[in-house]
């Protein structure tokens, strides 16, 4: 028989899982071309060439802001991944991947023909929230509202859900990356200090915090003086770091404020009991339950492993189809989406 499998194509990460066996895979998103377009790495190996890639290696990152800008590097990583959790399977998979919650039409399809193309025999898709809100033990059947707002590297998505169902979402392009981008800036405006990517997301989970502390913290980081060029060590602080992060975290507010305000009274009245729900990685962020408390003044609470509550949901969907028929969604073969050339150009 088909085995299922659940896909989190995350713009920082991709997650899948097995019905049966839980997260089977866990990559960064990543691929790794040498200059005549051949495949050098995939993944993990591709993104530890980040920034340190010779000129003839060139590092994509497939997923923006959670979708798909990079189509022939995309189809890849899934044909990669899904190969490697399958193995010698005879039937090619079932496939429920997870899509921001405002994504177009166009961008669906998108997505769906190209897990078709790269060795689904059929495949379904999921909001990110709505998934993420099973994976954190949200789902019901019953008329009562609750807000999950989903975190991660490329978007903050923010849903009402309802009877198993999204009432209202909206997507803030803003989340763990613009967050890393923030820390970069602020060093090169501030300091006159270039850093990398890496190095902004090792301050940022280290010393970062959504408010500011109560006693500060310090590290110490290597990269160059902007106005010599030359390699260095700098001290940076926890305040400085929170003052870079705060902005990109009140657009994230905002945003959670705009579906507030859409939200029917009932419902809201709902959320106000039952409070806010925070998953995706950028919800380990320090203090930020408290953050999102004390502007919203509604309870949050970070779910209880926010990193794979997206992955956990497409299985808590795989394990009950009837969760994705009340949402409208549906399993589609590549001959029912009318496909076209695949990422190969087979």
């Amino acid at each position: 028989m088909a085995s299922n499998i659940g896909i989190d194509l995350g713009t920082t990460s991709v997650k899948i899982f097995m019905e049966g066996k839980g997260i089977v895979l866990t990559e960064p998103s990543a691929v790794a071309y040498n200059s005549d377009n051949q495949i050098v790495g995939i993944g993990k190996r591709a993104f530890d060439m980040l920034e340190k890639n010779p000129s003839e290696i060139r590092v994509v990152k497939p997923m923006v802001n959670g979708v798909v800008s990079d189509f022939t590097a995309t189809g890849h990583l899934l044909r990669s991944f899904i190969a490697r959790v399958c193995k010698n399977a005879i039937f090619k998979p079932n496939v429920v991947v997870c899509v921001p919650s405002t994504v177009t039409g166009l961008e669906r399809r998108t997505i769906l023909e190209l897990a078709t193309a790269s060795g689904a025999a059929r495949a379904c898709l999921i909001e990110e929230p709505l998934a993420a809100g099973l994976g954190a033990g949200l789902g019901n059947d019953k008329p009562k509202g609750v807000m999950v707002v989903d975190i991660g590297g490329g978007t903050a998505d923010i849903a009402v859900i309802t009877m198993g169902c999204v009432s209202i979402s909206r997507s803030v392009k803003s989340a763990g990356n613009a967050l890393d981008e923030a820390i970069i800036r602020q060093l090169r405006r501030e300091r006159d200090i270039i850093i990398g990517e890496k190095t902004a997301e090792m301050i940022k989970k280290r010393i970062g915090s959504a408010m500011l502390r109560d006693v500060e913290l310090g590290m110490t980081i290597k990269g160059k003086n902007y106005i010599t060029n030359m390699p260095g060590t700098f001290e940076v602080s926890s305040t400085e770091t929170y003052l870079a992060m705060r902005p990109v975290l009140e657009q994230i507010i905002e945003g959670v404020r705009s579906v507030l305000e859409e939200t029917t009274p009932d419902l809201a009245a709902d959320i106000l009991d039952s409070g806010i729900y925070l998953t995706g990685g950028t919800a380990l962020l320090r203090s930020i339950d408290k953050m999102f408390s004390a502007k919203l003044n509604i309870k949050t609470k970070v779910a209880a492993d926010p990193v794979n509550c997206v992955a956990m949901g497409t299985g808590e969907a795989l394990g009950d189809i009837e969760i994705l028929r009340h949402n409208g969604y549906v399993f589609k073969s590549r001959a029912e989406l009318g496909g076209f050339e695949d990422s190969r150009g087979e």
